[in-house]
């Protein structure tokens, strides 16, 4: 689902409901202090619920000491986080 590779956390599945939950703890479970950037170039497929998963590991990521930046994003997601007026809330790397 989630991967450490290249000093960077590879995302390698869809980001829809079905997955969500699972997508955000493993996305917490593996953030360290420092720049953590999620790579979302491999992400196949995605509904609203991705912006809302990164919306999440950006507001867990003060409490191990991780910044987050997001390479990747998938057009359809910052379609949508443009529409919620959120898309300047996702610091891409």
């Amino acid at each position: 689902m989630i991967e450490r590779a290249a000093g960077r956390l590879s995302v390698h599945s869809a980001m829809v409901t079905d997955n969500a939950r699972a997508l955000f703890e493993s996305g917490c479970a593996l953030m360290v202090a420092g720049e953590q950037v999620f790579d979302l170039s491999a992400v196949d497929e995605a509904d609203s619920s991705a912006v809302a998963v990164m919306l999440g590991w950006l507001r867990h990521a003060p409490t191990v000491g991780a910044q987050v930046r997001f390479a990747g994003i998938p057009a359809g997601v910052l379609s949508l986080a443009e529409l919620y007026g959120t898309a300047e809330l996702l610091p891409q790397a």
